[in-house]
């Protein structure tokens, strides 16, 4: 997995995509399958945990004295 924290997003994504697509053939031996499945779960987990830091980043502000704060903008419905 030391490999994967080095990837960036989109090489994830691509790589969680290739991994889809192989298991939707329907063709893949069981312990190939498991294998792909884990590595997809580890690419799944290594994209959720970038895009949720930078959420964080673009959850702060900076203020025209330097200081950062917290802002939230209201969701729709």
């Amino acid at each position: 997995m030391t490999e994967e924290k080095k990837l960036s997003f989109e090489e994830a994504m691509s790589k969680l995509e290739q991994i889809v697509d192989r298991l939707e053939e329907g063709d893949v031996p069981l312990e190939e399958a498991i294998a792909f499945y884990k590595d997809g779960m580890e690419l799944s987990k290594l994209c959720h945990d970038k895009l949720k830091s930078v959420e964080e980043q673009l959850t702060q502000i900076i203020t025209e004295d330097g200081r950062t704060e917290s802002f939230s903008i209201d969701e729709e419905e």
